[in-house]
Parts: C-alpha cells; sequence; structure tokens
C-alpha cells in the first residue's frame, strides 16, 4: 500500500468517525429537547414547584383546583418519563450500530482505546439520563 492510499484511508477514517460523533450528538440533542431530559431531581422539582405556586397566585386557584391541577401534571410527568424509557432504544439503536462500523476499521490496539472513550462516555450519558 503506497503512502497516498494510506492517507485516503485515514481520511475516510475520519470522516466517519466526525460523522458519526456528530451525527450523535446532534441526535442527543434534538432527544434532549424534546424528552426535556436535560432538567432533573431537585433543581426541576423546585422550578416545577415555583413554576405551580406562581400559576397558582396568578390563577387565584382555589385548593381544591390546586390539588387537581398538581394530580394533572404529576400523571403528565410520569407519561413523559414513560415516554422517554419507550424511545431510548430508538436512539440507542443507529448509535451502536455506528459503533460497531467503526470498531471494524480499527486495529486492536484502537479498539481498546475506542471502547475506553465510549465507555466512558456512556457512564456520563447514564449519570445524565438517571433520575435523581
Amino acid at each position: 500500500m503506497n503512502g497516498s492510499t494510506r492517507i485516503k484511508i485515514w481520511i475516510v477514517f475520519a470522516a466517519v468517525f466526525a460523522l458519526g460523533t456528530v451525527t450523535g450528538a446532534a441526535l442527543d440533542g434534538v432527544y434532549r429537547s424534546r424528552a426535556s431530559a436535560g432538567r432533573r431531581g431537585d433543581e426541576h422539582k423546585r422550578d416545577a414547584g415555583a413554576h405551580f405556586d406562581k400559576m397558582r397566585r396568578d390563577l387565584s386557584l382555589t385548593d381544591e383546583q390546586a390539588t387537581k391541577i398538581r394530580a394533572v401534571l404529576d400523571e403528565t410527568r410520569n407519561e413523559y418519563r414513560s415516554l422517554r424509557a419507550e424511545l431510548r432504544p430508538r436512539f440507542d439503536e443507529p448509535r451502536l450500530k455506528a459503533r460497531a462500523r467503526i470498531r471494524e476499521l480499527l486495529d486492536e490496539a484502537q479498539r481498546q482505546k475506542f471502547d475506553a472513550v465510549t465507555a466512558e462516555m456512556d457512564a456520563k450519558r447514564g449519570a445524565q439520563e438517571r433520575p435523581r
């Protein structure tokens, strides 16, 4: 294999890797924005509580109305959680396929590094997606 061919192979490899990274990041961003997964835990509960309190004041809700509206909001939150759990595999599949294809292009040393990087990314993703 001459030098020109090697350079072309590396350029193709870099382009495939870059496209996979960009595609994965874009899909992740779309998923998070649509599923509101970016805001969780105590911060989200504080924001939701503050929003509800403001709505209660602004609309002058009675205690009975406030209780019923809070129940509607809780049910809706649970529906969103269920929807996220249902959609997650659909987003995981293309990412995992791309990784498998990339791994085929790597030698053993590169695969080990790639696996370590992707494992780290998965750990971060898992920490962000777990409810607190």
